[in-house]
């Protein structure tokens, strides 16, 4: 590896990633610490960060950027949410430094968008994936894009010309993590059930009335149409195939083909759900898709 230039650190709600990253952009050492911001007390980070994080990768002397919820109320200090459109030079002059941090810390901005309903939308930490992934192939700079974000609240997100112009937020995940443990639909983990499933996207349709066609769950297993087995892969099914059949609209451009970024096993089903629909898409690495962001954002703000 060159020169070590920064650390590059992904710090999330449950777990925190770090790279040191070369003066060529080659990456030299990279770990995972279980520090993400939920399992932290106030004012934790900062000395988590120095005792932790810093000496496991020999970068107490490099400076640092991070993108997620590090930059949250909940992690070291907050990072205001910057207004969309904008594009990865606009927000890496808007870095974020953390106060009397040598070698300096910088944490990256969320993004604020228009919602629906006449409410804003936020995001936090997916915007340098976004941006990241656009670096990774410069023809991704020019034209449309839709990207989707799988997980626990699933980002929609549309790019013109290398702009983040808007997105949308789907609670999907949070739903069914709600509703498989905590309601009338509640069922224990057990193998993944392919037809359940598949039953479930087909009960989707449209996406509308999702809380009458949310009860088919338990009705179709109290009578008798569908084994208690496969009701988990039935809710995840029902609850990815309406998000897909309905949020993507709410971007206001046609939608033929999406990016899909984050785990590949999640990934996988919204490709099948986006099958469905007839609509294309491609499932890209989200780690590579962060780690190029944060160099990028690193370049483009002139670096410390």
């Amino acid at each position: 590896m060159a020169e070590p230039s920064f650390l590059a650190v992904d710090w999330g709600t449950t777990n925190c990633r770090a790279w040191v990253v070369g003066a060529d952009g080659s990456v030299g050492s990279e770990r995972d610490f279980p520090l993400g911001v939920s399992r932290l007390k106030p004012g934790e980070a900062a000395e988590r960060f120095r005792s932790e994080v810093r000496p496991a990768l020999g970068a107490e002397r490099l400076p640092a950027l991070m993108a997620g919820m590090i930059g949250s109320t909940l992690g070291w200090i907050e990072a205001p949410y910057l207004d969309c459109p904008i594009n990865a030079g606009a927000l890496a002059s808007r870095l974020t430094a953390v106060p009397g941090e040598d070698p300096p810390v910088r944490i990256v901005p969320g993004l604020r968008g228009e919602g629906i309903a006449g409410g804003p939308d936020v995001m936090r930490g997916e915007e340098t994936q976004v941006l990241g992934w656009l670096e990774l192939d410069p023809s991704r700079l020019e034209g449309t894009r839709v990207i989707c974000h799988p997980g626990t609240h699933a980002k929609w997100v549309l790019v013109q010309d290398g702009r983040i112009e808007r997105f949308v937020t789907a609670m999907t995940g949070e739903l069914f993590d709600l509703l498989s443990k905590h309601s009338v639909l509640k069922s224990e983990d057990g193998p993944f059930d392919e037809a359940g499933f598949e039953q479930g996207l087909e009960a989707a349709e449209d996406g509308g009335a999702l809380a009458a066609r949310l009860f088919t769950t338990r009705a179709r297993v109290v009578g008798g149409r569908m084994p208690k087995e496969a009701a988990r892969s039935y809710l995840s099914g029902l609850l990815i195939g309406a998000e897909v059949a309905g949020v993507p609209e709410l971007l206001g451009a046609e939608v033929d083909e999406v990016a899909l970024i984050g785990d590949p096993r999640l990934c996988s089903f919204y490709q099948r759900a986006l099958d469905r629909r007839g609509v294309r898409s491609r499932t890209y690495d989200g780690s590579e898709a962060v780690l190029a962001g944060l160099k990028a954002l690193f370049a483009k703000g002139d670096g410390a």
